[in-house]
């Protein structure tokens, strides 16, 4: 501990101790992993602390020293301090590796992932850290956040050093900007994807919204940046920064220019325009929001040294994402999409790639919630897009402790500011989903939003087993088996 607490300037050693790992949560300590006190937004990681002495912790990162008989290093600012104690108590692994950052509010987990394909294609060893698992290699370990905390973040690096691993992919989220989670990381490339209202329960406003986003593109941590400017917000950020950048985007003023979009079930085709260049890229996954990660997938690919045509190949070869307009097939005569969209921006590209996939006499039903503990404004702006859809059942996601029908009746009031459509009310979210497939007609579209790859949703303190796949599923095997409907 002698050399960390030279590591941080003004901390305080009271004994001394031989650390090999270090943890913000009490359960996963033991001989060995020195607990982190750290101060969240819910609970005080000190109130803890005799819990993880208890479990054989060799000592203790404080911010102020406490009554156990453990040794402790109290440091000045715990936030501050766990990105380079971490790095040091692993071994800094993250300078064995290189590093390539996704951010932005929509379409991190996609380009995250074509990123990672076309690095796995060059013949690279790779890793993708995200919203829906680590991948080690071959291995996948299940996500607790999209970028987990410093501790966390370093032991995986360690593992991935262990495992020949060469280059990571991150989604970098602005929570983990914000609160330190990357400090003294330094990316190769850093991706920014968009920017819609999101989580301003947490910043405030879209300005300190963007300018959380904006600290992963200081020269300190980054060497080039891949920035979307079809938003005011890209604009702004490519803008102000002094980084080494290429941009791009449908306005013509971008560096690369989308040209062309056409999207079906088999998948997407994008033209770009790079100065006098003109390329075609494709990906398996449909939606006209993809062209924007394919694009930003590719541009992020050849700064990182990837070969055009390996690059372009890896794109068409990439499989889809669990989740992300992900198709459920049994045989119904009509499509049914599970999809992670929860902004009002994720949600009226995803209506607008199902009209487009479907003829203009068929319908568009969508199955939609907004989770509680976030941005409250957000609610009404997702209910007037979904009401340009047919029909509209509102129901539950991940409420906590909100009353899920008054996120439903806030969801309505949204509906109803613009009308047009079929309003249902269904807090049972099984049953909504079965509701909306029971409604559906030959060639209509069945949109189930908001969730995603994820297994279950929080209600108060419990934990609801729910994948919306596999109730899309059932609910469509039975109404298949009722042969006559059809």
């Amino acid at each position: 501990m002698d050399a960390l607490e030279k590591l941080v300037p003004g901390s305080v050693r009271r004994g001394n101790a031989s650390v090999v790992g270090i943890s913000c949560d009490s359960r996963f300590v033991g001989p060995g992993v020195a607990f982190c006190a750290l101060l969240g937004r819910h609970a005080d990681g000190h109130e803890y602390a005799s819990r993880a002495v208890a479990a054989g912790v060799p000592a203790l990162i404080v911010g102020h020293f406490l009554d156990l008989p453990v040794p402790q290093l109290q440091v000045p600012n715990i936030r501050a301090a766990l990105g380079p104690l971490s790095a040091a108590i692993y071994g800094w692994p993250s300078c064995r590796l290189r590093l390539a950052a996704v951010t932005g509010t929509d379409g991190k987990t996609t380009t995250a992932h074509l990123i990672e394909h076309c690095l796995a294609a060059s013949g690279r060893r790779t890793a993708n850290i995200g919203t829906i698992a680590i991948q080690i290699a071959d291995r996948t370990i299940p996500s607790r956040a999209t970028t987990p905390e410093a501790p966390e973040l370093h032991r995986l690096f360690q593992e991935m050093v262990q495992s020949d691993v060469q280059d990571v992919v991150m989604e970098v989220s602005s929570h983990g900007l914000d609160l330190g989670r990357v400090a003294g990381l330094s990316f190769e490339v850093a991706v920014f994807t968009n920017l819609s209202p999101e989580h301003l329960e947490y910043h405030g406003t879209m300005e300190q919204y963007l300018e959380a986003k904006s600290r992963l593109f200081h020269r300190s941590r980054c060497s080039f940046a891949v920035i979307c400017i079809d938003d005011e917000w890209g604009q702004r950020l490519a803008s102000t920064v002094t980084l080494p950048l290429v941009t791009f985007g449908r306005t013509r003023s971008a560096d690369v220019v989308i040209e062309d979009v056409a999207t079906d079930l088999g998948g997407t085709k994008v033209d770009i325009r790079w100065g006098e260049q003109r390329l075609s890229l494709s990906t398996v996954i449909p939606g006209t929001v993809n062209a924007d990660n394919v694009t930003a997938a590719y541009l992020a690919a050849r700064a990182l040294g990837v070969e055009s045509e390996k690059a372009k190949r890896a794109l068409a070869d990439a499989p889809t994402v669990p989740g992300r307009f992900e198709v459920i097939d049994v045989g119904q005569p009509f499509l049914v999409v599970i999809d992670y969209a929860h902004t009002a921006a994720a949600l009226t590209a995803l209506i607008d790639t199902a009209r487009r996939l479907t003829g203009p006499t068929s319908r568009v039903i969508v199955v939609v919630g907004a989770r509680g503990g976030r941005y409250r404004d957000k609610r009404a702006a997702i209910g007037r897009v979904a009401a340009s859809s047919d029909l509209v059942v509102i129901t539950t996601d991940s409420p906590g402790d909100e009353d899920p029908v008054a996120i439903a009746n806030t969801i309505l009031d949204g509906c109803n500011e613009v009308g047009g459509s079929r309003t249902i009310i269904e807090p049972d979210r099984e049953i909504a989903i079965t509701r909306a497939i029971a409604s559906a007609r030959p060639g209509d579209a069945v949109l189930i939003v908001g969730r995603g790859h994820e297994r279950y949703y929080e209600r108060g303190s419990e934990q609801v087993e729910l994948d919306d796949r596999e109730a899309g599923r059932a609910a469509l095997v039975e109404l298949v088996s009722q042969e006559p409907r059809f």
